[in-house]
């Protein structure tokens, strides 16, 4: 059964990627509390960011998830709250908070490897169509760089 949003075409491409994302993001939570493990989805971009870079400043973490500085900070709250991420004064630069994970970050990401694994299979399994869900995000997220739509459309 088709909504109005799925015969809106091209014009809800925003919409459908976020229900899209949404799903995901339910799932993966579910997948993670079937596992036993006690994790938002929406703290991944931070965790494994700091998982393969141990130590950055908020403005590293946010160039690196792609983020906004707020969302980011927003982000790096919830994670302080709840003890998987700490801050610490830069030497060379007192204004500088550098973030590194906890004892208890990292041995969540002990927890989380595993299952990170099988999420891994699944996804690759899920996007492995006709036209690649993945190759299809990084074909257009090169083409906004280029040219954003903002400035297709002012163009127009």
């Amino acid at each position: 059964m088709t909504n109005v949003i799925d015969e809106s075409g091209i014009l809800a491409i925003s919409t459908r990627l976020q229900r899209l994302s949404d799903q995901l993001r339910k799932d993966g939570l579910q997948i993670y509390k079937a596992n036993g493990i006690d994790f938002e989805p929406k703290w991944f971009p931070v965790i494994y960011t700091l998982h393969l870079k141990p130590v950055l400043s908020v403005v590293e973490i946010a160039m690196e998830i792609g983020y906004s500085h707020p969302s980011t900070i927003s982000l790096l709250k919830e994670l302080e709250k709840q003890k998987l991420i700490r801050s610490k004064k830069d030497k060379t630069d007192e204004r500088k908070r550098l973030i590194v994970l906890t004892e208890k970050g990292k041995a969540l990401i002990t927890d989380m490897q595993p299952v990170w694994n099988k999420m891994v299979v699944a996804l690759t399994a899920l996007t492995d169509t006709k036209n690649n869900l993945m190759k299809a995000i990084e074909e257009v997220e090169q083409q906004m760089k280029s040219f954003s739509f903002f400035d297709r459309a002012q163009q127009l």
